[in-house]
């Protein structure tokens, strides 16, 4: 058996060098940001697309990324629970898998969520024309910038009270959702009609070409937009870091999260196909707005696009957070210029957040300059960062656990059950959808970015950072 001791001082190493921040999330707050985190636009937009692409076998699609997303909160929850650090999932690549691992995660995750910040102020000025189309949407661009720059920069329990209530719109709209979907699936049973494009009932799900319309490789296509409906649940990890009880919150967080995707994704697109044939719910139109149509409520368009803002706000809200602390992570570590690793006296690294907002200026340019082959490169990157750093946590996990096994270590009060298969499969489930993304029209140019993105940040670390001795300025 070997001495845990150097390493578990090596790794306390890795944590004093990222304090200072201030720990004062509370578990309550921490939970609500987990359960926050993976309801946004991908559900509330992108369901619309995964069901054209999977039909009814859809829920299948979204069961086997909820598999593989409670298999990597499950993983992170070991990790957190054992070492509560803002680098996290970066810090651990660092520590347990090496230190190219935790440059190369850092890097391609924060550029990922910095130009998913910058898709998601440009999708909040086009909500924003609804009720006030004469005004440019560069106007609203600039005006929730500076209003989510500000909560940023004030301090993190005012990031968390912000994240608290936009979750809590969130959740409530989902619940209210169910509740009227339920309705009306309730009110037909029994009641048999003849008009089948307008029939409401289970019997949607075989009726317009069966419950596989497009094969095996449809929803299994799918899967890759579920994966996206559920990101940024990687995030409680990050928030751990300035966690009052960070082990309370993670666990709550944890068990949060099963209940989430079960209900709130599953539930929700089970009803949703009962109510609508998938052949409609599968249009260009948000499937949650075709629903609510069909109970003639009053204003119901208004109150579904105000939800959709506040999904937006909510992901832009968390992305500044989570980019701004990496970055941090990435300048404590040597990684990125001293300056960036600074804190105000409110605790909050300025100048990582400052430069993690250029996601915004970039996208604000290229939706009128290049909208077409710029932006496409910036999504590429986007899709492959987000899924690279999914791979890579599960791939952290194994070496994670092997390392403490090794060492005598003893375990978290949180393992992950299933050791060493459930991180495996996790990896290799996540390769697989990277390898897919090669052979579909709308992530072809995943791979086609990303790898060599991925190569450029491999060139770079051996260029300037191996050794321990980087050659920037600070």
């Amino acid at each position: 058996m070997h001495d845990a001791a150097p390493r578990d001082s090596a790794f306390s190493a890795i944590v004093q060098r990222e304090s200072g921040l201030h720990r004062t999330l509370s578990a309550g707050k921490l939970t609500m940001i987990a359960i926050g985190g993976a309801i946004g636009t991908g559900l509330f937009l992108g369901s619309g697309f995964a069901i054209g692409t999977a039909g009814p076998s859809v829920l299948v699609s979204y069961a086997i990324g909820a598999l593989i997303a409670l298999l990597l909160v499950g993983c992170l929850a070991e990790m957190t629970v054992a070492h509560p650090t803002t680098g996290s999932f970066g810090a651990y690549a660092e520590h347990y898998v090496g230190p190219l691992a935790g440059f190369m995660v850092r890097y391609a995750y924060w550029t990922c969520i910095v130009l998913a910040v910058g898709t998601e102020v440009t999708a909040v000025a086009l909500y924003m024309k609804f009720w006030f189309p004469a005004v440019p949407g560069w106007v609203w661009i600039l005006a929730f910038s500076a209003l989510l720059i500000t909560v940023n920069a004030f301090s993190v329990s005012t990031f968390g009270t912000v994240e608290y209530w936009f979750s809590l719109v969130k959740i409530s709209a989902i619940v209210a959702f169910i509740l009227l979907a339920g309705y009306i699936v309730v009110q037909t049973i029994g009641v048999h009609s003849n008009d089948s494009a307008g029939s409401v009932g289970f019997r949607n799900y075989t009726a317009f070409g069966g419950f596989l319309p497009h094969g095996i490789g449809g929803m299994w296509v799918a899967v890759i937009m579920a994966i996206f409906s559920y990101l940024s649940i990687e995030m409680i990890a990050v928030a751990a870091g300035e966690a009052a009880q960070p082990e309370v919150g993670i666990m709550r967080a944890f068990r949060s999260t099963i209940v989430r995707l079960v209900l709130f994704y599953i539930l929700t697109l089970a009803l949703m196909l009962a109510v609508l044939p998938w052949t409609q719910a599968g249009s260009a139109r948000s499937p949650f707005v075709m629903v609510i149509e069909r109970l003639h409520l009053p204003a119901a368009a208004g109150v579904m696009n105000f939800v959709i803002l506040v999904a937006a706000l909510s992901a832009m809200n968390s992305q500044l957070y989570i980019t701004t602390r990496m970055l941090f992570s990435l300048a404590r570590a040597g990684q990125a210029p001293r300056g960036l690793g600074t804190l105000t006296a409110r605790g909050i690294p300025f100048n990582a957040l400052l430069v993690s907002t250029s996601g915004i200026a970039l996208a604000t340019v290229l939706s009128v300059v290049a909208p077409g082959s710029a932006f496409l490169m910036m999504v590429g990157v986007s899709v492959f960062g987000a899924m690279f750093t999914w791979m890579m946590i599960f791939v952290t996990h194994y070496f994670f656990r092997r390392t403490r096994l090794r060492d005598g270590t003893a375990p978290a009060s949180f393992s992950m059950w299933g050791f060493p298969a459930t991180p495996l499969l996790g990896a290799a489930l996540m390769a697989a959808l990277l390898l897919t993304t090669a052979f579909t029209d709308a992530f072809r140019m995943t791979l086609v970015f990303g790898l060599p993105y991925l190569a450029l940040l491999a060139v770079i670390y051996f260029w300037r950072y191996r050794g321990g001795n980087p050659r920037h300025a600070t």
